[in-house]
Formats: structure tokens, sequence, C-alpha cells
């Protein structure tokens, strides 16, 4: 499926909308012939610069294959609209036109009712091919493939292959052509070629001969990240789906594995900002479906938070007798939240890519420990320069105990940055151990958990340095 377009996409629909929508008021019948030339995007532009209620009209208008090229790029919103708004058997005849995994991502997209009233006016073979489709959970290799595709018997010569592509290729649309399935006997799949090959072929070959027995396959309920991964790691352009005994059910191309690595990376994003994923475009996410998934990471955040408030009340006798602590708070608390954030984003991609398992958190944690006390060292030598250098400069007077009030400074720091930095790394492998999403690790969460240490850290320290001094 197309991504949706912006509105800033929309620049040449905006100066073609008025021209169409005087076709359509005025000669309907020929806005096909008018805009044959003009991409399928582009018409879905015009779409959404016409006013809504002439969407139905335009893609009408264009006829049944041409309207589910256009289709495909609407945004999910117009495109359920313009659906709902047509006859069943007008809505039927536009989505039978559209490849298989398009049409039943396109009736997932409605509401039960209609979809299935839609499903009934399909054809029964189409029918039946997107009824096994929507079986599938809409996230797994049996929900994102296409059942067009291409396979040859290995024993086949190339000449009566080439013949059998053909015919494919003209009895209707094909969406995965380039890539081709060599199969055996009982219909397993167990070779690959490209049709450049298939066409370059000695005559007299056969498709085995010529097909690569290495055959990368995924199961029907692999998931999506990992059809990306495998889709990545083997430079495929498409990706073919197996039962249990290896027949070819489907192959998910790779412009659908471009849009799951577009949804996969917004969704960890939004889990990083500390909210739970969107699940539709954000001007297409109602006010109070965005609210809601704001608010509970928002409410968690603050309820985490308070803690931080109560340890400051525990320490309110010693930030009393010594105001010159609370100036280094905001430093202490903001240094372990960004290293801890830092950690968590690194650990989050190595997981995502693959390049760490779960059994690698102690080499993660041996990796992180010295790093974080060497950055920890770092800001708290600056710390420390800081303090004396204010002392020195008269900028600010910390009194006759300024050394002991910046080693304080300094130690605090390379405390709180090193269990920031711990907790960083190892918060996303203790998420997906109890299978949950390591993204949301999110940063707000690790500088919540490090604020509250951190003080603990901060002031433990300040007792033990200026025990006797000021406190």
């Amino acid at each position: 499926m197309a991504p949706p377009r912006r509105d800033d996409d929309l620049p040449i629909a905006a100066l073609l909308a008025p021209d169409i929508m005087a076709l359509l008021d005025e000669a309907p019948h020929e806005v096909a012939e008018e805009t044959e030339e003009m991409h399928p995007a582009d018409l879905a532009d015009v779409a959404a610069a016409i006013p809504r209620e002439r969407v139905v009209d335009l893609l009408l208008a264009l006829g049944p294959d041409r309207a589910a090229d256009v289709l495909e790029y609407l945004d999910e919103e117009l495109r359920s609209e313009a659906l709902e708004s047509m006859s069943a058997r007008q809505a039927a005849q536009l989505v039978s036109a559209m490849t298989p995994d398009d049409r039943a991502d396109v009736l997932d997209e409605l509401e039960e009712d209609v979809a299935d009233e839609i499903l009934s006016a399909i054809p029964v073979e189409a029918r039946q091919e997107t009824e096994r489709l929507l079986a599938y959970e809409p996230d797994t290799a049996g929900g994102l493939m296409t059942t067009e595709f291409v396979s040859v018997p290995q024993a086949q010569r190339v000449e009566e292959a080439l013949a059998s592509v053909r015919a494919m290729a003209r009895s209707g649309r094909k969406e995965a052509m380039y890539t081709i399935y060599a199969t055996d006997a009982d219909g397993r799949v167990v070779g690959v070629l490209s049709l450049r090959e298939l066409l370059a072929a000695a005559e007299g070959t056969t498709v085995g001969e010529l097909a690569w027995s290495e055959v990368v396959t995924v199961p029907a309920t692999a998931k999506r990240e990992e059809i990306a991964q495998v889709t990545a790691k083997y430079d495929l352009v498409a990706v073919p789906v197996v039962d249990e005994q290896q027949r070819v059910l489907g192959v998910v191309t790779v412009d659908d594995v471009i849009d799951i690595i577009q949804e996969q990376q917004t969704e960890d994003v939004q889990r990083l900002g500390g909210m739970e994923a969107l699940d539709d475009p954000y001007m297409q996410t109602g006010f109070f479906t965005l609210l809601r998934k704001r608010a509970g990471w928002l409410t968690v955040l603050f309820i985490g938070e308070l803690l931080t408030a109560v340890a400051m009340g525990h320490f309110e006798h010693e930030i009393a007798r010594a105001a010159v602590l609370a100036l280094f708070i905001p430093l202490i608390i903001s240094s372990g939240g960004n290293s801890g954030s830092q950690a968590t984003s690194l650990l989050i991609r190595a997981l995502a890519l693959r390049e760490l398992r779960l059994r690698d958190w102690w080499k993660v944690a041996m990796r992180e420990l010295p790093s974080g006390l060497l950055l920890g060292t770092i800001l708290g030598t600056l710390g420390l320069v800081r303090v004396e250098l204010w002392q020195a400069l008269g900028l600010y007077d910390h009194g006759p105990h300024h050394l002991l009030i910046g080693f304080t400074v300094a130690g605090s720091l390379i405390g709180v940055v090193t269990f920031g930095t711990i907790v960083g790394a190892m918060l996303p492998f203790i998420l997906k151990r109890f299978g949950l999403d390591p993204a949301s690790a999110s940063a707000p969460l690790v500088a919540t958990l490090v604020d509250v240490t951190g003080l603990l850290i901060y002031f433990s320290l300040a007792l033990l340095l200026l025990s006797g001094t000021l406190l």
C-alpha cells in the first residue's frame, strides 16, 4: 500500500483540480481519457484536492482498473469514506481490480458490516483469496503477502517456462513478476531465479538447472520485523511466504517492506518520546485518542517524578542548612538522565537490528560500565572546574569549603552518570526478556528512574563529605 500523501505534495493537483471538476460536470466519460497519462499518485492528489463529496464521482469516471490504482495512493480516511459512500457493487468492482494484499488491507480498514457487504459482491475466486488473507494477523507475513506471484515446475524447460510466464502475465495482474520460483512435483519451493536469468538462459536448459537452490523464506506467522530483517540481510526484492510443507502461499514485495520499515521506525520514535505508538497518521488520529495515547505515559512519568519530590523532602533539612547544594541538583539529575537516554537509544536500535541478543546483556554491561565511569569522570572534572573557577573569579562564593563542594559535585556526577548508563543499557534487555517492546524504554522513562537515584547519590555523598562542615 502506498504511503499517504501530504498536503505540501499537492501543488500540481491544486492546479488540475478545477479542470477535472469541470470535466466531471460537463463530460465525465472523458475523464479517463484526459487523465490516462497521469500517474495514479498524482490522481490521488487531485482526489484529495477536490471536494470530498466528488471523490466518488472521480473514481467511478476513471473506471475500475484505473480507480483501483488510485485507491492505493489515497490516505486511509479518504479511501474508506469513498468506498463507504458507494454501493456495494460499485465498491466491489474497484477493490476486485486491486492486488490481493491491497484489497485485503482496504477491506480491513472499513467498518465490519460494510466490508462484509462489499466482500459478498466480489467474484467468488477473488473473495476466497481475500478471505484467506484476512484470516492472518495484519502485521504477519500472511497478512502482508500478495498471492500474485510466478512459479513454474523445476523440470520445465526454459522455452516452456517463458511461455507459462507470458500466459500468467496476460491472464491478469501479477504483482511480483520479477522473481520466479521453481517448485518440485509436490509444489514445494526448491529454487528461485530472476526473470532476467530466465530470458538470458540457453534453450533446452531446465528451470531447476538455472535456479538458485538456497531460497530464503519466511512462515506465514513471521512478524513484520523479521520480514524487514530478512529482506535487508539478503537484499531481496520479494520474500516468499511458505506453509509447513514449504509450499509458497504468497510473497511480500519490497514496496510493502519499505512500508513496514517506515511504520516500525515511526512507532519506535513515538515510544522513545514517552507515549503509545499511534495506529494512524497524526492528522487522522482523533483528539481523544491522541490524548489517551499521551496521557498514560505522562501519568506514569508523573508518578515516578513524585518519588523525586519524596527524595528531596527526605533531605529537606540538609538543603536548608546548605542551600548551595540546591544549585547543583538540576546539573546532577539531568546528566544522569542524559547518559541513560543515550545508552537506551543505542541499545534499542542494536536490538531492533539484531546486532545483539538477550544473552549479550552481560557483555553490554561490561562495556557500558567503564563507559559510564569515564563519561562520569569527564563531567565530574568539568563540574569541579566550574565550582573552583566561579570561586576564583568571584562569580559565586561557595564559602571556605568550596573544594569539598566541588568534590561532592564531581563524585556525584561520576556515580549518577555511571548508574544512568547502566540502567539505560539494561532496561531494553529487561523489557525484551518479558516480551515487551524494548522501544518502550523511552528516554523520559529512563530519565525519571535516574532522577530519584541521582538525588540519593548526591545527598548521600554530600552527607559523607560535608558532615561537620556545612551539614
